[in-house]
């Protein structure tokens, strides 16, 4: 409902006016405004609505059975939802970095430098691993009669980040309950998934990719630090962005990528490639493709726990399948 989403919708429809979005928000309420906001800019479109919890397996399931009845094809799936709860900097970690040369790079990663609080959800699960990954996985599986067809192929299009990394995800807990970096690690699955995903079901028609947006200044960017704070260092991240093209800042920016996969052939798109929005310091918006670093049996392995997981929710909501 706002922020690289909703940017994203108006990017879209700037592309293609004839396409129907339908927006997924947590919020009715949202949802409905951000239509308000979508057609008061392109009063023509085809703009629908769903109200979806991605960190609630219930309405993840309700949510799939709607739009089966809804739809009789997807094209497109953008996956955009994610949460950073209880974000803490580690400043003393900022000052090593300044001292150590490693500033720029821990700056445009946030490696080092950012932790959370996690905690369980109402189905028992970690809530980033919930929101930023499971409600996804289990929405794409649930609509797997709208999006594999050899005729037309329908695309998966992730939002990862540059967060995501090895070193904070772990198979033995994949959830990430023991540690602090359950963003980083929740995106880094993201990466996994989408690699399995195209091994899986490309011959069926279904292509996944990944994106990062770069840093943009958003709801989940402002609850980091107070917004003064931000204020103050506006002038400092427009410098920044002279030395690192993920600095992004703004969310029309940021969906740079989703958009440049919008008009590619998947065919010919890399697999193994996140594709990151960048911004030149002079503002000129472009994208750059960058090996992903995941290894494959760790995918495959990470992949068959989430079908043991999925089972174990389709026993729980068998109520809620058709």
């Amino acid at each position: 409902s706002s922020g690289v989403g909703l940017a994203l919708c108006r990017r879209l429809l700037e592309e293609d006016g004839r396409i129907h979005l339908c927006i997924a928000c947590r919020n009715a309420e949202k949802s409905e405004a951000t239509r308000d906001l979508i057609l008061a800019t392109h009063p023509a479109a085809q703009v629908s609505t769903v109200e979806v919890d991605l960190g609630n397996l219930a309405s993840v399931l309700r949510v799939a059975r709607e739009l089966r009845c809804r739809f009789q094809r997807l094209d497109f799936v953008y996956l955009n939802a994610g949460i950073m709860p209880n974000p803490h900097v580690n400043f003393k970690a900022l000052w090593h970095g300044l001292r150590t040369g490693k500033l720029i790079h821990m700056l445009s990663t946030a490696e080092g430098i950012m932790t959370q609080t996690d905690r369980l959800n109402g189905d028992g699960l970690q809530e980033v691993f919930a929101t930023n990954l499971f409600g996804h996985f289990i929405l794409v599986r649930q609509l797997e009669s709208l999006l594999c067809g050899k005729e037309k192929p329908s695309r998966l299009i992730w939002t990862s980040s540059s967060n995501a990394r090895e070193s904070a995800f772990s198979l033995s807990d994949y959830q990430h309950a023991k540690g602090r970096e359950s963003y980083s690690s929740s995106k880094y699955a993201t990466d996994l998934t989408s690699v399995v995903l195209n091994r899986k079901f490309n011959k069926q028609g279904l292509y996944s990719s990944v994106v990062c947006p770069g840093l943009v200044m958003s709801n989940m960017t402002y609850r980091i630090l107070p917004v003064f704070l931000w204020k103050l260092l506006m002038p400092v991240m427009w410098l920044i962005r002279f030395f690192t093209k993920t600095y992004t800042l703004t969310p029309y920016n940021g969906a740079e990528a989703h958009v440049w996969l919008f008009k590619q052939k998947p065919e010919c798109l890399d697999a193994l490639v996140k594709y990151h929005s960048c911004t030149s310091g002079l503002g000129k918006r472009f994208v750059e493709p960058r090996k992903i670093d995941v290894d494959e049996e760790t995918a495959e392995k990470f992949y068959q726990k989430l079908l043991e997981l999925e089972k174990q929710t389709i026993e729980k909501y068998s109520d809620l399948l058709d």
